[in-house]
């Protein structure tokens, strides 16, 4: 216990610096977009004689900062415990429940660039988020014996080039209603994806992930009956590995899969959620479960690993190179709600049936997709809150 509270000391303390670093490079862009921005009292304009809000500007929306811990405690579990959804959750947070989105929307005409900066803070802001809790949850599911390094790292070599070039390329240039169209419109493509995946049909050909999910279900059970098992020795172990094949056990399980594959795959997984300002872990879980053929109880630990060098890449690309800024009063207090929710993600994950891991993915990714393909596309949503 001490060394786990040592370890949550020390990683705050290195988050808190880094946001220290960071904090005196952000001027020049803020600035110049409040300079540009009408000031007044009508909507999309600044009313100077208003309190300071989000991002330092007078009149934006202040946020409870119990609220964003609680929240960010959400954030953390639910990534930690699925590989997915820290990002798009930490989104539902800084969009809909805090207002930023409404909030950016008010200076679509009356300052485009204002409404493209907010946006792309709301974007990195998801993103240091989620790459808090996949660094923890990646340390969390080593240890358990429940991550399978190289897969993890070929993925992460993949994303490192696509969580680079999309910032590049657009950054300054997206407005928030495509945004929330096209964050919505690929969550709902992948939860009905997944969703086909519980099915029967869809369970059928993946004999080695429910055979190695069975396995650790009756380990957890004899724990739980009071038997000792020594689950790290069972998890994760390497067999062989060369630039083609790398097979390893799992509950005395074999899996095997060419390295290249993920390298590939990560790359447009990264691309695709840099752009939408999430970790891509609503990517990698079909992409492991599917292509992989992972049990879900590899998948978050798997699924933490290359979202965290995705991550690393994407905010230092957004902040340092874009010169995008966050509100580091808020996610300072996110951070800490992060790091408490990825540590009891890991230790209760392996008491929910792989089968029903999948289902929660689904039915997470089912609404927020509806919710916001149908705001983005349409103007209104079809899902509260409305």
């Amino acid at each position: 216990m001490f060394k786990s509270r040592k370890s949550l000391l020390i990683m705050a303390l290195a988050l808190l610096a880094v946001a220290v670093f960071f904090q005196p490079a952000f001027a020049d862009r803020l600035a110049d977009a409040i300079n540009t921005t009408p000031k007044g009292t009508d909507p999309g304009q600044i009313n100077t004689e208003l309190a300071t809000g989000f991002l330092g500007i007078n009149g934006a929306p202040n946020v409870n900062l119990i609220l964003g811990f609680a929240w960010a405690m959400w954030v953390g579990w639910i990534f930690s415990t699925v590989g997915a959804f820290g990002g798009i959750m930490a989104g539902v947070g800084h969009i809909t429940i805090y207002g930023f989105g409404d909030y950016a929307s008010t200076f679509k005409k009356t300052s485009p660039v204002m409404n493209k900066l907010v946006t792309d803070s709301i974007r990195v802001s998801n993103q240091w988020l989620v790459g808090t809790s996949a660094a923890m949850s990646s340390f969390n599911y080593y240890k358990m014996g429940r991550l399978v390094l190289p897969l993890g790292l070929a993925l992460a070599a993949g994303s490192i080039a696509g969580s680079y070039l999309v910032p590049w390329l657009t950054a300054g240039k997206i407005s928030l209603k495509s945004y929330i169209g096209y964050f919505g419109l690929f969550v709902l493509a992948l939860g009905c994806y997944l969703f086909y995946e519980t099915t029967p049909k869809g369970q059928a050909g993946k004999k080695q992930a429910k055979e190695a999910a069975k396995a650790f279900e009756a380990s957890i059970k004899q724990e739980k009956e009071g038997g000792k098992v020594d689950t790290a020795s069972m998890g994760v172990q390497v067999v062989s590995f060369s630039m083609t094949k790398c097979v390893f056990t799992f509950y005395g399980v074999e899996f095997s899969f060419n390295p290249l594959i993920p390298v590939v795959g990560g790359f447009f997984i990264a691309a695709l959620a840099s752009f939408l300002g999430v970790g891509g872990g609503f990517l990698l879980v079909p992409f492991l479960t599917s292509v992989a053929g992972l049990p879900m109880y590899l998948v978050a630990g798997t699924s933490a690993l290359a979202v965290l060098v995705g991550m690393t890449t994407s905010i230092f690309t957004y902040m340092v190179v874009k010169d995008t800024p966050v509100f580091w009063p808020l996610i300072g207090v996110e951070l800490l709600g992060i790091l408490v929710g990825s540590f009891i993600g890991p230790r209760t994950s392996k008491y929910i049936p792989d089968i029903w891991l999948k289902r929660l993915f689904v039915v997470l990714a089912l609404y927020v997709g509806i919710r916001y393909s149908s705001k983005g596309f349409f103007g209104y949503s079809l899902l509260p809150p409305f």
